[in-house]
């Protein structure tokens, strides 16, 4: 039995997110919280969410105890590339590309 959350066309690095999901893989829920919370980076707010979340869907939807989870799976896949224009010197342009993130983590219960 798992649990999962999802985001989709988050906008951030899938590089960036990675840094964070790999402190958090395979560590209990309330200890992937404090790191988040804890943690200096642009990622863990979205995290914090998606955390929430995936424990709220454990809970209600396949009656697991919250206290008993931990993160099994994590990671980010690619998304979109919103693709923008700079202006530079000589009437040249420069491509800016803003990433877009997929990001799926999965709970399961201990035994």
């Amino acid at each position: 039995m798992e649990a999962r959350a999802d985001i989709k066309y988050a906008r951030i690095s899938p590089r960036k997110v990675k840094i964070v999901l790999d402190l958090i893989r395979n560590k209990p829920v309330d200890v992937a919280a404090a790191i988040v919370h804890h943690t200096p980076k642009a990622a863990c707010e979205y995290l914090s969410k998606l955390l929430k979340s995936a424990v709220a869907n454990a809970e209600n939807n396949f009656n697991m105890d919250p206290s008993n989870l931990y993160v099994a799976e994590c990671y980010v896949c690619p998304g979109p590339i919103l693709k923008r224009i700079r202006p530079r010197a000589q009437g040249r342009a420069y491509r800016i590309e803003k990433r877009t993130s997929h990001i799926t983590l999965v709970l399961k219960e201990k035994e």
